[in-house]
């Protein structure tokens, strides 16, 4: 693989999400600690063959479908960081879509960015902590870093890099075998992401 050059004060940001999970489609979680699938070996393979040897600091979500990605790779150093985890759905975790209220399903989707779910997050209080993890490390002098974390934080980080409106990051779709690289300047105007298939 060709891994991009880095100008001269940036850092080149290496983004993935966890590996599937054995968690039915049709259920809402989001912070829930749920288990990787069985096909996790084969799985998490594409990023050992994939990601760079070198980082100078590997950033991850506490969720053990984040956690087990480090430890399976050997990554060191890593520091775990709440930011990364996924939107809290709070009252609705785990529970199957069809058996929310329905009611107050269809006023969250209609504005997801501002209405958080029951005793959860909405979409804005998600984007706002991924900003700000982002704009603390954009000043650390690392020059390589991996990001372990979730679909949402993803779509979250590609809305801050590229000022994204946050109603439309739904259609980004993200996978679990992406490799996704940003680079993060001193200042914005530096930044990009491109997605590594």
């Amino acid at each position: 693989m060709h891994y991009p050059s880095i100008h001269c004060g940036d850092m080149v940001i290496y983004v993935i999400r966890h590996t599937p999970v054995t968690v039915a489609k049709d259920t809402c979680y989001g912070q829930s600690d749920v288990q990787v699938a069985d096909s996790y070996k084969k799985d998490v393979s594409y990023f050992i063959n994939e990601l760079p040897q070198d980082f100078d600091i590997v950033y991850c979500s506490p969720l053990s479908r984040c956690k087990i990605i480090t430890q399976t790779l050997g990554l060191q150093p890593v520091e775990f960081r709440s930011e990364l985890m996924e939107m809290n759905f709070g009252e609705w975790e785990n529970k199957k879509w069809n058996d929310i209220n329905q009611d107050e399903l269809n006023q969250w989707m209609n504005d997801f960015v501002n209405i958080p779910t029951p005793n959860g997050e909405n979409l804005m209080m998600l984007f706002k902590r991924v900003s700000f993890f982002l704009d603390k490390i954009r000043q650390k002098p690392h020059q390589k870093v991996l990001i372990i974390t979730h679909a949402g934080v993803i779509r979250c980080i590609w809305a801050y890099l590229l000022q994204i409106p946050l109603q439309n990051i739904f259609k980004i779709p993200i996978s679990h075998q992406e490799i996704f690289i940003a680079q993060l300047g001193s200042e914005s105007q530096n930044d990009f992401i491109k997605r590594i298939i």
